[in-house]
């Protein structure tokens, strides 16, 4: 049998009771056999590195001149990013497990003793877009914290995937656990989506990555919970800057670190006290690596700045063009941040301490920061290992979602033969 040949909805069922089946053993399992998966798996994937190069240089070829260098270079893979990749999965198996975790303890009057303890959520199914590291680290995250997943990535990472996959695989066998705790849809059928959409006989939760296309479809069809994420339309906000050379530098990482990642700066926000000498700095720092298109006023200050349309506002480059604006002080910045941002991650810039406070707490975002780059939005930055998405909903989870996101919890309630009146 192969991916033509594949029913959908009997392919999906079958992966679906394959996942509980090997949910169920996660549940129990101990943190070292989880570790020695994690180590296992990491080594293979370094193994594996030169079938992995041949199989993503296939699916960089099949997009080639069809895709914008921005969706290309985030489905490429190199040695290093493959090395990176490993090594995520060994932080992953360094960190504590979040399984078990005793969260709260109510002693009752009654003499019964109540505990809230942390729990897998059970079967994850993942919908990705074109990268495959997402399925490495997703895989890793799920492992550890005791859940089964089915992978969905984009059809266009598929035989980086099936690579990446049989590396966990190894992995999970050489600890003795079931390779069936990491399985990948083998089909590009888009039906297959619709109908891990709708398999809540077997899957806990779908965790969407990518655009807001992809989000929306969840959303809308899904009957499983979900945990949503939207790709950033991120903001760093210049509101004040007594050392412009390091503000400038924390703008030029922020945007062009790498253009095509979720947390890069896509609209620079000026406050106009400064936008007179801030606004050229920003120039010399860009042009010629990025395309700035501004507003009037913005434009009027430096030529070098192109006209914006009202679509630039909101506009996720994903490349080498970020957007200008001029606010009238911290109120309209707020505002306006507020108005056009994904509420992934914004930035103030600003050695005023009460502004920064109050652009903090004001902007209702996943991630805010104060005086750093907005690409330190990510899970293995805050110390996670690596993240499965930045959620920028805001039940369960939000921010970026990493091994205590991915449980839920339980009560366990002890007693010594108590009956109630």
């Amino acid at each position: 049998m192969n991916d033509q040949t594949l029913d959908p909805q009997i392919h999906i069922h079958e992966l679906g009771s394959r996942a509980r089946e090997a949910a169920r053993q996660l549940i129990t399992a101990s943190t070292e056999a989880k570790n020695k998966a994690l180590t296992g798996a990491a080594t293979a994937l370094r193994n594996a590195t030169p079938a992995l190069l041949a199989a993503n240089a296939e699916d960089v070829k099949s997009v080639e001149g069809k895709k914008p260098e921005s969706f290309i270079d985030r489905l490429r893979l190199t040695e290093d990013r493959i090395e990176a990749m490993a090594k995520a999965l060994e932080e992953i198996a360094d960190l504590p497990d979040p399984v078990g975790r005793r969260l709260a303890t109510f002693d009752r009057p009654n003499g019964l003793k109540i505990e809230r303890v942390a729990v897998p959520i059970g079967v994850i199914g993942m919908i990705y877009e074109s990268r495959p590291n997402v399925g490495a680290d997703a895989s890793a995250l799920c492992l550890k914290s005791g859940n089964a997943i089915i992978l969905r990535g984009g059809s266009e990472s598929r035989n980086s995937t099936r690579v990446i996959v049989q590396a966990m695989q190894e992995g999970l066998r050489s600890a003795g656990l079931t390779a069936d705790a990491v399985q990948t849809v083998q089909t590009a059928d888009r039906a297959a989506v619709a109908a891990l959409l709708k398999a809540d006989q077997f899957v806990d939760l779908v965790i969407p990555r990518g655009g807001r296309g992809l989000v929306e479809l969840v959303r809308d069809q899904a009957s499983v919970p979900t945990l949503l994420h939207l790709d950033g339309n991120c903001h760093s906000y210049v509101h004040e800057a007594a050392d412009i050379d390091k503000a400038m530098d924390v703008i030029r990482n922020a945007k062009l670190r790498r253009t095509g990642i979720c947390g890069a700066t896509e609209s620079i926000v000026v406050d106009r006290a400064i936008a007179g000498k801030v606004i050229p700095k920003i120039a010399d720092v860009m042009v010629g690596d990025c395309e700035l298109r501004g507003d009037a006023d913005a434009v009027a200050i430096d030529d070098r700045l192109k006209p914006a349309s009202e679509e630039d506002w909101n506009t996720e480059y994903l490349g080498p063009i970020a957007s200008v604006k001029i606010v009238d002080g911290l109120d309209e910045a707020i505002g306006w941040v507020e108005d056009h941002s994904s509420h992934h991650t914004d930035a103030i810039l600003t050695e005023d301490q009460a502004a920064a406070d109050s652009f903090m707490m004001a902007i209702d975002s996943a991630v805010v920061m104060h005086n750093a780059s907005t690409q330190f939005s990510d899970g293995g930055e805050f110390g996670m290992g690596a993240e499965i998405g930045i959620a920028t909903g805001k039940m369960h989870a939000r921010g970026p979602v990493g091994l205590e996101q991915l449980t839920s919890f339980k009560y366990l309630v002890h007693g010594t033969g108590q009956t109630r009146p």
